[in-house]
């Protein structure tokens, strides 16, 4: 959304949202928020493709108002984050985040990641640790044996011939792709670094991300203090749109369990 859309999305609900950026290593990252001074943090992360407007309905919920600051982001490539320049990285990308995390260091702060925005919070949570008091994952791409071969196409999108013919948007996305496996295997030895408790929400019909995603959350998160996997059979990959109630009572459950840590 652009930011007089972003306006009047909130001023129509009767809010007022605050839109923010902030530089690093050359790069601009954008986010959006619904201040509460007297709750936690509640940060979403958008999948690929994607913006902060991905979670836009989450942040007019009003019980979630009520209870939590609200924030979600433009992750590196996307939306008004230097929109067409791709950051694979997941170690480069959590990076470029981390001054969001010490933003809100003062408070409890819980990470909720959709599709490749779970393995991004994930990586956030090894790296640091100390910023990170919950995560919720939504049909996350974690496992490195479950992604699938699509070198075929990934791989000509990448080359000037075939790239200038697609969306930026589809490039951004493919380039994340198309290392995710690497990536994720990068971080295998990483997980039983993670403490804090997790909430993992897939569904059984999901085409997208393999279900089986969330059996391997659960078979890797050895050292949180609390894993919970919520499925449903009928449920897609759509979460967020589909079944966001789902979300909003995990987000809530996690605020009263974090309360007294």
């Amino acid at each position: 959304m652009s930011p007089k859309e972003t306006e009047k999305y909130f001023s129509d609900s009767g809010l007022r949202a605050e839109r923010h950026s902030y530089t690093i290593d050359d790069r601009s990252i954008n986010f959006v928020t619904v201040p509460n001074e007297n709750g936690p943090t509640i940060i979403f992360f958008h999948g690929a493709p994607g913006s902060w407007s991905a979670f836009k309905h989450f942040m007019t919920d009003s019980l979630l108002l009520s209870v939590a600051s609200l924030v979600s982001i433009d992750r590196p490539g996307y939306g008004y984050s230097d929109f067409g320049r791709s950051e694979p990285s997941l170690h480069k990308q959590s990076e470029l985040i981390k001054p969001l995390l010490q933003k809100y260091a003062n408070t409890k702060t819980i990470l909720v990641g959709h599709s490749l925005g779970g393995p991004v919070v994930a990586k956030l949570a090894m790296m640091y640790p100390d910023l990170v008091d919950a995560l919720i994952m939504i049909a996350p791409s974690i496992d490195p044996d479950l992604e699938p071969e699509e070198d075929w196409f990934r791989a000509p999108m990448r080359t000037p011939f075939i790239s200038w013919l697609v969306p930026t948007s589809f490039l951004v996305t493919n380039e994340e792709i198309y290392f995710l496996e690497d990536e994720l295997r990068i971080m295998l030895k990483d997980w039983s670094s993670i403490t804090v408790p997790i909430t993992v929400i897939q569904g059984n019909s999901d085409m997208l991300v393999h279900p089986a995603n969330a059996d391997f959350a659960q078979k890797m998160l050895v050292n949180s203090s609390k894993v919970e996997l919520i499925t449903e059979d009928d449920l897609n990959h759509f979460i967020p749109w589909n079944k966001p109630e789902l979300i909003r009572s995990a987000i809530l459950e996690m605020i009263e369990k974090i309360k007294g840590d």
